[in-house]
């Protein structure tokens, strides 16, 4: 007597196709940049990743980000940063470097976990209190 295990193996494959599925999903978020009134023509995108760690993956992406000597007021850099619910003041995760293409990608890790990126205009990269020059943010994730 021979015994068909087909419709196990199928059931298996789905349940752990679904298993894997939410495992990735629920580790990982992309969330937009809202539009910009400052470079209106700016678009991005942040994905967060929890790492075996505890830590937090952090790129973004951005195209169509004007230089920030083109802005007005002008500004020297782009400064990235990071709210969280363990902080009071947002932390400073780095600065990002426009292109004459316009195109640009960032990454970094973080021991917190994000509540809101932004992006700020700015004259000194490593300063330490964002400005009120907001040119891209994401909504609270």
């Amino acid at each position: 007597m021979k015994t068909n295990y087909t419709p196990i193996k199928i059931m298996f494959f789905f349940v752990s196709f679904f298993a894997l599925s939410q495992t990735f999903s629920s580790c990982s978020k992309n969330i937009e940049f809202e539009n910009s009134n400052v470079v209106p023509a700016a678009r991005g995108d942040v994905s967060v990743k929890k790492d075996k760690n505890d830590n937090y993956n952090i790129k973004l992406e951005v195209s169509y980000l004007a230089e920030p000597e083109r802005l007005q007021p002008p500004k020297k850099h782009y400064v990235v940063w990071l709210s969280s619910e363990q902080n009071q003041i947002p932390l400073n995760i780095g600065q990002i470097v426009g292109t004459s293409r316009l195109h640009v990608k960032f990454e970094s890790v973080s021991s917190s976990k994000p509540k809101r990126i932004f992006i700020t205009a700015e004259d000194d990269a490593s300063t330490q209190y964002p400005s009120n020059f907001v040119v891209l943010e994401t909504d609270k994730f």
